[in-house]
């Protein structure tokens, strides 16, 4: 079977690259976290945490990419662990806010140090004006995929 004129030619395709260097980031910030205990979904939610404070189980869902039924089972294991707490009842509503705790915030320093490790080898090699390049043009194809 040839291929037409439409290929996608995974040497040059912009979406497969991209794919690519998500699972090697991935991999290698696992990698990093995996000594700590943690996943890339645990970092994150303790990223968005001290970020925003307060967010529900849904909001920290979407912030971490996966589902509401995942977030909700990490942070029953993470409120148990004393790293998060989440109040009793909802102040609004049915979502109940959740903010790190003390432990969280010092098991957030340690991660945060192994992933900006990985980040800072990820852009080895790069320039100061070709990381801003980059920057631009993934906050372009964001944009444009989403449809803002």
């Amino acid at each position: 079977m040839s291929q037409g004129d439409d290929a996608i030619d995974l040497e040059t395709s912009m979406g497969y690259l991209l794919k690519e260097a998500s699972s090697a980031l991935r991999t290698a910030m696992e990698a990093a976290l995996r000594p700590l205990g943690m996943t890339v979904t645990h970092y994150s939610c303790l990223e968005l945490l001290a970020q925003r404070p307060g967010l529900s189980n849904s909001e920290l869902a979407r912030g971490a990419f996966v589902t509401r039924q995942s977030m909700n089972v990490l942070l029953q294991t993470l409120e148990r662990d004393g790293v998060v707490s989440r109040a009793t009842r909802a102040p609004v509503g049915k979502a109940l806010p959740t903010e790190l705790t003390a432990q969280g915030r010092r098991d957030l320093a340690a991660a945060t140090a192994a992933v900006r490790g990985v980040e800072l080898r990820m852009l080895d090699g790069m320039e100061a004006d070709e990381q801003v390049v980059a920057t631009r043009a993934l906050r372009s194809m964001v944009r444009a995929l989403r449809g803002s």
